[in-house]
């Protein structure tokens, strides 16, 4: 059984101790080591992941030869190239630890024999996708709307103990400022 994958979903929809071992049976463990990549462009997306221990980074590599974070996921959050899973095609980002971390794998294979098991989950996955696009409207409202220092606070507001878990430069990366400036930033102690 994966607990933390079952207080999860129950978080949102009603699940009996049938669904709960159908959903199990349904899910990989995956363990990687700190800094190992689990996908790299060129690649195909194997599934939807769910973390439920460390912290992983998805990015791309800008024409600058710069990576450049769209997300960040830790314990609890799902992580994907939803481009590669839908559309059938190489994966244009790179999944990778930033930690040691435990990973449960829904493949595409499983994710639709899962729905047909246990019905609700589409409905989960549903609230799920939803939860991931109005954090990314939200962070392009904050990139347009937002200085440089005000995202900065309005983030380590909302997740410092997270903030304390990342590197610098991938912090700085995600916010879309140089690592010098979050350096500055630092140093005047926002």
């Amino acid at each position: 059984m994966y607990p933390e994958l079952i207080n999860h979903i129950k978080r949102y929809v009603q699940l009996s101790e049938a669904d709960e071992a159908s959903i199990c049976r349904h899910f990989e463990l995956k363990k990687f080591k700190k800094k190992e990549l689990i996908l790299e462009p060129g690649k195909h997306c194997a599934g939807n992941y769910f973390i439920t221990k460390g912290l992983v980074r998805q990015y791309f590599v800008n024409n600058k030869l710069n990576e450049q974070i769209i997300q960040f996921g830790l314990e609890s959050w799902w992580i994907a190239d939803q481009d590669s899973l839908l559309n059938h095609q190489p994966a244009t980002t790179y999944i990778q630890t930033i930690e040691a971390s435990e990973l449960l794998l829904l493949t595409e294979k499983n994710r639709i024999a899962l729905f047909e098991a246990v019905p609700q989950m589409e409905g989960y996955f549903r609230v799920m996708m939803q939860k991931a696009f109005i954090a990314s409207q939200r962070r392009i409202g904050y990139i347009f709307n937002q200085n440089d220092e005000e995202r900065y606070r309005h983030f380590t507001g909302l997740f410092p103990g997270f903030v304390q878990r990342v590197p610098q430069y991938m912090l700085a990366s995600y916010l879309g400022f140089t690592p010098q400036f979050l350096s500055r930033l630092r140093a005047k102690k926002i």
